[in-house]
């Protein structure tokens, strides 16, 4: 197997900025081009990033100007930027490069093997981390993990090829026993935790106490566990503790990518979350009112943007 020497990234969220920030200081600035078309490029130069209150050097690149395959593309975007961003780098993913996207939900790996093949697309969900990014500054502490796998059954040489580079670097990672059941895992948490966040108007301190926020991201998470079940997904009321548990320890002050969105008025992943909750709830004839009364919650606050 060919070993990773180039790591493209598009998307500079808050996600995007750590993980190019991580790539940049292990490879060197001119393996990391960070990737978008030539506007963005443009204002990406004008107006700089921070992480953690130092400036970042990145190798901003127009990606209609690069004409080398990237070995490994981070894709960081939002999910309503997913598309534009596969046609943006269509033409540097070559024979050999892999594919992981850090997008909430559990619809992106699906995606991107539809356009560039699933023998490219390592299944990955971003957990563990606390970051915040306010204009051009994020600040990320603690930086967490990736979870990486492919599915049952599947040839595991990509997912090998993946790990021995994050190996080589020391980049944080797990490979959970089943990848899917991770990313739905982790589904049930954002599902709670993040929507709550945005209706309420909160940072993770009221989810961490007693109290309707609590409540309800507790109950959003159940139903996620019983529509998981129907489709075949194990979780449990042990997942939803676990998460519980992971988010009572995260910083009192912290906040979601929805409440950041909130506060931002921009769109929301709320289809990701709730809509496709309450798709699958349908089709196995499941009541979700807590994700049915989330939904409705978010979409008058974004029709009032």
């Amino acid at each position: 197997m060919k070993p990773i020497q180039t790591a493209g990234v598009i998307g500079l969220g808050s996600l995007g900025v750590l993980y190019a920030t991580l790539f940049t200081r292990a490879l060197g600035k001119e393996q990391v081009p960070v990737l978008a078309d030539g506007a963005r490029i443009a204002r990406y130069r004008k107006q700089g990033f921070w992480y953690n209150d130092a400036p970042c050097d990145f190798n901003y690149t127009d990606a209609a100007a690069r004409t080398e395959p990237v070995d490994l593309l981070l894709f960081a975007v939002k999910f309503g930027g997913l598309q534009n961003a596969i046609e943006t780098c269509r033409h540097l993913v070559g024979p050999d490069t892999l594919l992981i996207s850090v997008l909430n939900g559990i619809s992106s790996e699906e995606i991107l093997g539809d356009a560039f093949g699933p023998e490219h697309v390592v299944w990955c969900v971003a957990e563990r981390m606390a970051a915040k990014k306010e204009g051009n500054r994020v600040v990320c502490d603690p930086i967490g993990e990736l979870a990486v796998g492919v599915p049952a059954g599947e040839d595991t040489s990509r997912l090998q090829r993946l790990t021995a580079f994050f190996d080589s670097i020391g980049f944080p990672y797990v490979v959970p026993a089943d990848i899917r059941t991770h990313m739905w895992s982790k589904l049930l948490c954002n599902t709670g935790c993040n929507q709550a966040a945005l209706v309420f108007q909160c940072d993770y301190g009221p989810l961490q106490v007693p109290g309707k926020p609590r409540d309800t991201m507790i109950g959003a998470m159940r139903e996620v566990a019983a529509v998981a079940n129907a489709e075949g997904v194990p979780l449990s009321e042990k997942d939803v503790a676990a998460w519980v548990d992971i988010i009572d320890h995260l910083p009192s002050n912290g906040e979601t990518s929805m409440r950041q969105d909130g506060k931002n008025h921009r769109k929301s992943e709320v289809e990701l979350f709730a809509g496709i909750i309450r798709r699958l709830a349908a089709k196995h004839g499941i009541s979700v009112p807590v994700n049915d009364w989330l939904y409705q919650q978010i979409q008058e606050m974004e029709r009032n943007y």
